[in-house]
């Protein structure tokens, strides 16, 4: 090999390099799920990808700061947008009044032997003293609703600490592919 073919190559492994570093940066990041608060969507150990530009809707599940734990990040579903009144009675959603159905849980509700309900009943007056998600603020909460650490424990996340949308996972191998993004008018009852 040459020394014009290794410069030649040392610039492009350095330009793919340099590339896949920007990318990374402002595009995607890679995200290790830790913990069971988003069963049975995602499981513990699962390595998903978030797109960072991404616009943030409801049923999205987004990776964000833990406003709890300095250095941690968080992934939950996004339940509540700015101006939303959400509620839940009796193991049904409610966001400004209108009956949404959940699908990602009803595996996880069938999987309950007790009488209970897998989301217990709120109300965002009575956990926040106001009915509305504030502006600049989503409402999140994980699948696994009796376990996740939620908005319910932690409190409304600011649109600025959603570090990306969780689009894709890549491993293990059997859940290769991208995650089943819900549209929310398939979830009204009206």
């Amino acid at each position: 090999m040459s020394k014009r073919d290794l410069i030649q190559s040392a610039v492009f492994i350095v330009t793919v390099g340099i590339i896949l570093f920007l990318l990374r940066q402002f595009v995607f990041t890679p995200m290790i799920v830790k913990g069971n608060s988003m069963d049975p969507t995602l499981h513990n150990k699962e390595r998903v990808i978030a797109l960072k530009l991404e616009k943030v809707k409801r049923y999205d599940i987004v990776t964000f700061s833990a406003p709890d734990a300095p250095g941690k990040n968080y992934i939950k579903r996004v339940i509540g947008l700015p101006g939303d009144d959400v509620k839940y009675t009796d193991d049904v959603l409610y966001i400004n009044g209108k009956i949404y159905q959940e699908p990602y849980l009803e595996s996880e509700k069938a999987k309950t032997l007790d009488e209970e309900p897998l989301t217990g009943d709120f109300t965002l007056e009575k956990l926040f003293g106001s009915s509305k998600v504030p502006e600049g603020k989503v409402f999140v909460m994980g699948d696994n609703r009796r376990v996740s650490k939620d908005s319910r424990i932690i409190g409304y996340i600011d649109e600025s600490k959603i570090l990306g949308v969780v689009r894709f996972a890549f491993w293990p191998f059997e859940d290769f592919g991208p995650i089943s993004n819900i549209q929310e008018d398939e979830q009204t009852n009206n």
